[in-house]
């Protein structure tokens, strides 16, 4: 998994929209102007974003006047990953044009699975909460192989 800034802000307006649902926002859904007039984005993007999520079956919508989106299910349900994989486009594997292994590949393959891993273990509830900070650890006892 790669870290955009459509996958940001996917998760920045996920994040909103949870918010002013746990706040007991009592207007119904939300419109994406409103996320994108506090979230400091396009709405225009916001609207691609979101048509992603609501396929997904993260975000519920509902149209017409009074019109918006709604989270789909509980806050402590939705990971953080699958806010990101939702909203990404699938990338090559490979750094090299060629289509070879390159050196690097295990590194960012790699990468990649820390990143899901530790997305995976944060929700929508857990950023609201402020229930973040501390959750990245220093790997214990891992060493490198020795070379024989």
């Amino acid at each position: 998994m790669q870290l955009s800034t459509r996958g940001r802000y996917a998760v920045m307006a996920m994040v909103d929209l949870a918010t002013q649902q746990t706040l007991g926002c009592e207007c119904g859904p939300i419109c994406l102007a409103e996320i994108a007039a506090r979230q400091k984005l396009s709405q225009a993007y916001l609207e691609q974003l979101f048509g992603k999520l609501r396929r997904t079956g993260l975000v519920a919508s509902a149209r017409g006047p009074g019109g918006g989106y709604r989270l789909a299910r509980a806050s402590d349900t939705i990971a953080i990953a699958d806010i990101v994989a939702a909203v990404e486009e699938p990338r090559v594997e490979s750094c090299c044009q060629d289509g070879a292994e390159c050196q690097t590949d295990e590194l960012w393959r790699e990468l990649g699975r820390q990143i899901q891993m530790f997305l995976g273990g944060v929700t929508l509830a857990d950023v609201v909460a402020g229930r973040v900070l501390g959750r990245a650890v220093p790997l214990e006892d891992v060493r490198p192989l020795a070379a024989d």
